[in-house]
């Protein structure tokens, strides 16, 4: 359903008492008893999954799967695709400028792109009662999958003319994918720029941050936000070239220490982040699970633009004992 995300975000950051809005969708698979390849390849049980995420706990929102693989897939890339963990992509397809030029940019609804957002457009009219987000990745991290992950680093600085081809390229599949979302019901997207957080702030300005600009310029609406993601760990460095992509708020993974960005983001942009996605919710203990948030907590919370979050996605395997401490410990600390 359509809302007002703007006053969302000012209500969000208004509110003394916040509720948690972790990247909470794969573990839906534990629910329904069905593999990671049986969600990935049916709206039907993505839907699904979202709905029953959002019935066992009070998250602000509903997100939906964080999977970097859906994008490269339509322009060409191979993925690895299990039944217990999130798909991958394995291989590279543009190795120089003339793959670069030839490279085609797809239609979106290729390959899985059209269950993705059919399964938004099923959850959307069966998750009411809070906003809808679906997961998108970010310009230059896809432009890294279709690249390799290590070459687009050298290749920045030996070729940028080529990096920038891809990056046009995506930018412009993304752009569309992102409208077909909002047409499908979301209220806006969490776009995933993790490989960014390994470049210098002038590297990410140049490569990142003025095409996720791009993104934003032409799907950012009063009903439909952008929410940016990097759960690299130089984003601490990178702070003012995020914020300048106007970003409707940003989520930072857990490489970096939440208190030291929250007192460089404007106080009126929400910030959400960052409890260890494998190390707590997959690895660890509910009694580890609930210092940890309690700590983050405790040196966030006297922000008001702070909001709890994971870190990053939280994996499908991920003990669900461990995902209702993470609720409790944010119901305990509101609660004193």
């Amino acid at each position: 359903m359509k809302r007002d995300m703007k006053q969302w975000i000012r209500d969000l950051v208004a509110a003394p008492t916040k509720k948690a809005m972790p990247v909470l969708s794969f573990p839906g698979v534990q629910l329904m008893g069905i593999t990671v390849k049986d969600l990935i390849q049916s709206s039907d049980y993505q839907a699904q999954a979202m709905k029953l995420v959002a019935g066992r706990t009070p998250a602000a929102a509903s997100v939906s799967l964080m999977d970097l693989s859906v994008e490269a897939e339509c322009f060409g890339a191979t993925i690895h695709v299990s039944d217990n963990e999130v798909p991958t992509v394995t291989g590279a397809v543009v190795d120089s400028e003339e793959a670069a030029q030839a490279l085609q940019v797809p239609e979106v609804g290729a390959c899985r792109t059209g269950i993705y957002i059919e399964a938004i457009r099923k959850a959307a009219g069966m998750i009411t009662d809070r906003p809808v987000f679906a997961g998108v990745i970010g310009p230059y991290s896809l432009a890294g999958r279709l690249m390799d992950v290590t070459e687009i680093m050298y290749t920045c600085y030996d070729e940028p003319e080529t990096v920038h081809t891809v990056l046009e390229k995506v930018t412009e599949f993304l752009i569309k994918y992102c409208q077909a979302y909002k047409e499908a019901g979301a209220n806006g997207v969490v776009l995933a720029e993790p490989l960014a957080g390994l470049l210098s702030p002038a590297l990410a300005d140049e490569f990142s941050c003025a095409y996720v600009k791009k993104i934003v310029d032409a799907v950012q609406s009063d009903d439909f936000i952008v929410i940016y993601h990097n759960c690299g760990n130089a984003v601490n460095r990178m702070v003012n070239e995020v914020v300048s992509a106007g970003c409707a708020a940003y989520h930072f993974g857990n490489a970096v220490k939440m208190e030291e960005m929250m007192a460089q983001m404007p106080a009126d942009i929400p910030a959400m982040g960052n409890v260890d996605p494998a190390g707590q919710f997959r690895n660890g203990t509910p009694e580890s699970i609930r210092e940890e948030t309690l700590s983050i907590m405790n040196a966030c919370c006297k922000y008001p633009n702070f909001v709890i979050s994971s870190g990053c996605d939280i994996p499908p395997a991920s003990k669900w004992e461990n995902i209702d401490a993470f609720f409790k410990a944010v119901d305990e600390f509101y609660g004193r």
